[in-house]
C-alpha cells in the first residue's frame, strides 16, 4: 500500500471518528432535562453532574498524555470511542441515580482520551500532508453534532425514554467506529521529546499563550450553548420555539465556516484566519448585546458561529507546529482548556447575567475571545499557511507517517 493511499485512508477513518464523537455529544447535552427528569436530579445537584464530566475529561487528558509515551495514539482512539459510545447508552439506560453517576463518570474520562487522541492523530496527519486539513475534521464534528441534536429532537418529540433515543445510534455508529479505527494512521515524530523544543517547564511556558486562546474559544462556545435560547426568550422576547434555533444556527455556520476554512488557510495563513475568525466573532457578540429584537438577536449568533469555528482547530495545529518533536504531549496539554473553558463560560455568564444584565454578559466573552488577537503570532506565519507553493508533494513529505518516521 502506498503513502498516499494510507494517508487517504486515515484521513477518512479519522474523520469519521469526529462525525461520531460529534453525534454521541449532541445525543448527551441536548437531553439534559430529560436525564434531569428520569433520575430525579435536582436544579441544585445537577451542576455537581454536569461539572463532573469536564474535570473527569480534563483528568483523563492528562493521563492520555503519558499513555501515549507508550502506545500509540491509534490504540488511545480506538478503545476510547467504544467507551463513550456505551457510556452515553449506559446514562439512558440506568434507574437509580448512582447508575447515571457512574455512566457520566465513565463518559468523561473517555471523552478526555478520545479528545486528546483525535486531535494527536489530526495533528500528525496535517503534518504528513503538508497542507491545512485540520478544519476538515472539526467540520466532520459539527455535522455529527448537528445529527445529533435533530435525533435527539425526533426523540423528545415522539416522547422515547433516553435509551430508545440513544440505542439506534450507537448500534449505528459502534459497529462503524471499531472498523474505521483499523485505518488509523500514527506519526511517529510527535511522540518523543526529539526533533523540536520539548514541553518540559521551559516548553509549556510557550504553550500558554494557545491555552489561554483556547480556553477563551471555549468560553464562547459555551456562552452558546449555554445561554443562547434563554437569551433570546427572556432578554430579546423570542417565542419558546424560536428560542431552540441559534443554537442549530451556530452549528450549520461552524460547518460551513470550518468546511471551507483550510483553503483560507493554504491561501493567507493561520495566523490570518484566526484573526478574521476572531474579529467576526467579537462583531458576533456585540450584535447579541446590542440586539434590539430576535432576528437581530440570530443574526450576531450566526456570527458567532463563522467566527468561533476557525479558532479551536488552528489552536490545536498550532501546538503541533510549536513541538514538532512532542506534537503529542503538547496536544494533550492544550485540550485541557477545552474542558476549563467549558467549566468557566456559562457560569460565568450566568453569574454577571443575575448580577448585572444578560446583556452586559455578552460583552465579557467578546473580550476574552478578543484576548486572541494579542497571541496571533503564536499561530505561525509562512510555515503555517501550507498550500499553493508552501504545499509539499507526497515525496518531499517531513513525516513518513506510519512507517519509520524522518525527523521534522
Amino acid at each position: 500500500m502506498t503513502d498516499d493511499v494510507r494517508l487517504r485512508r486515515g484521513r477518512g477513518a479519522l474523520g469519521l471518528s469526529f462525525f461520531v464523537q460529534g453525534v454521541a455529544f449532541a445525543l448527551l447535552v441536548t437531553r439534559i432535562p430529560a436525564i434531569q427528569d428520569r433520575y430525579g436530579i435536582s436544579d441544585g445537584l445537577l451542576p455537581a453532574f454536569l461539572a463532573a464530566v469536564p474535570v473527569l475529561a480534563g483528568a483523563s487528558s492528562v493521563a492520555t498524555e503519558h499513555l501515549v509515551k507508550r502506545v500509540p495514539p491509534s490504540v488511545v482512539l480506538r478503545w476510547a470511542q467504544p467507551l463513550v459510545l456505551l457510556s452515553l447508552l449506559g446514562v439512558g439506560a440506568g434507574g437509580q441515580m448512582w447508575h447515571v453517576a457512574v455512566a457520566l463518570g465513565a463518559f468523561g474520562l473517555s471523552v478526555g482520551a478520545l479528545d486528546a487522541s483525535m486531535n494527536m492523530l489530526g495533528v500528525s496527519l496535517q503534518r504528513a500532508y503538508g497542507r491545512s486539513i485540520m478544519l476538515g475534521f472539526h467540520a466532520a464534528y459539527s455535522l455529527g453534532g448537528i445529527l445529533g441534536a435533530s435525533a435527539a429532537w425526533a426523540g423528545a418529540h415522539w416522547e422515547l425514554n433516553l435509551f430508545v433515543s440513544y440505542l439506534p445510534a450507537v448500534v449505528v455508529l459502534l459497529p462503524l467506529a471499531l472498523l474505521g479505527s483499523r485505518r488509523y494512521v500514527d506519526g511517529t515524530a510527535g511522540r518523543g521529546e526529539t526533533g523540536g523544543q520539548g514541553t518540559g517547564a521551559g516548553g509549556f511556558k510557550l504553550l500558554l499563550p494557545l491555552c489561554l486562546v483556547m480556553a477563551c474559544a471555549y468560553i464562547g462556545d459555551s456562552t452558546v450553548a449555554n445561554w443562547s435560547a434563554k437569551y433570546l426568550q427572556d432578554v430579546l422576547g423570542s417565542s419558546e420555539q424560536m428560542a431552540t434555533v441559534p443554537y442549530n444556527v451556530y452549528m450549520v455556520t461552524t460547518l460551513v465556516g470550518r468546511a471551507v476554512g483550510d483553503l483560507g488557510v493554504r491561501r493567507f495563513g493561520a495566523a490570518a484566519v484566526v484573526r478574521a475568525g476572531t474579529l467576526v466573532a467579537a462583531a458576533g457578540f456585540a450584535v447579541v448585546a446590542a440586539a434590539p429584537g430576535a432576528w437581530v438577536g440570530m443574526l450576531g449568533f450566526t456570527l458567532l458561529g463563522i467566527g468561533l469555528c476557525v479558532i479551536v482547530p488552528q489552536t490545536f495545529a498550532a501546538a503541533g507546529r510549536l513541538f514538532p518533536g512532542a506534537s503529542d504531549t503538547a496536544v494533550a496539554r492544550l485540550n485541557i482548556f477545552n474542558y476549563v473553558g467549558f467549566l468557566i463560560g456559562s457560569p460565568l455568564v450566568g453569574a454577571i447575567g443575575d448580577a448585572w444584565s444578560y446583556r452586559g454578559a455578552m460583552l465579557v466573552p467578546m473580550a476574552l475571545v478578543l484576548v486572541t488577537l494579542f497571541q496571533a503570532r503564536s499561530f505561525g506565519s509562512e510555515g503555517a499557511r501550507y498550500g499553493v507553493r508552501h504545499e509539499r508533494r507526497a515525496g518531499d513529505r517531513a513525516v513518513d507517517v506510519g512507517r519509520g518516521g524522518n525527523e521534522v
